[in-house]
């Protein structure tokens, strides 16, 4: 059986301006997300934030775009938004662009991202979550968890994981071109350095300054 990874955040209400959720917004999300755990509709949940936005992780069989699951996550929002204006918080529902939910989170205010897997006996995973930021901010530690020594140990302990595989880098100011090269572990710090390296100029989006 496969398993989906769901997580959808949106600002739904801050205190003091940009800065984070209430406590008793947090308090809510993570009620809804245990009464969806208990439900069975959730295997298992976890509300995070990043700055003023609040992230719920969402784990469940139902694959992606499911309706329920994507409802659930507007209806904890609208939950929180509630709170957020009874508190008098900064921009309590500005994410939420639409008034009624339509079967799926996007194009109502909400960033969502989601994967559907084969989960084996071990499966880490890893989520990226940022406010406010570039599309090149998640480079480094991306690049990192796959080629860095000091980052995946895999690289000293398998030796397969050595062999030669592929990197794309999207040329964001040219788009759609690409740049898409094979490299290796041992051969890549060269040829990346001089990506991180780029000057401004450089349409390259690995900026490192």
């Amino acid at each position: 059986m496969k398993t989906t990874l769901s997580i959808i955040k949106a600002d739904t209400g801050s205190i003091g301006g940009h800065n984070r959720p209430s406590d008793v917004m947090l308090a809510k999300a993570k009620e809804a997300m245990g009464v969806a755990v208990k439900s069975g509709l959730l295997t298992d949940a976890r509300v995070t934030f990043t700055g003023d936005d609040i992230a719920l992780l969402m784990i469940h069989d139902k694959g992606t775009d499911n309706p329920d699951i994507h409802k659930l996550a507007w209806d904890t929002f609208v939950a929180t938004t509630a709170i957020a204006k009874s508190q008098g918080l900064y921009g309590a529902g500005q994410d939420l662009l639409k008034d009624a939910f339509s079967g799926n989170v996007r194009g109502m205010g909400p960033g969502s991202a989601e994967i559907e897997l084969e989960e084996r006996p071990a499966e880490p995973f890893v989520v990226f979550a940022a406010d406010k930021c570039g599309p090149g901010v998640f480079n480094y530690p991306f690049f990192c968890s796959f080629a860095d020594p000091f980052h995946n140990a895999g690289l000293l302990l398998a030796p397969e994981m050595r062999a030669l595989w592929r990197m794309q880098v999207d040329l964001l100011l040219q788009w759609p071109q690409q740049a898409d090269f094979t490299i290796s572990p041992e051969s890549m710090w060269a040829r990346m350095t001089r990506l991180l390296l780029s000057e401004p100029k450089n349409p390259f989006p690995i900026r490192v300054k």
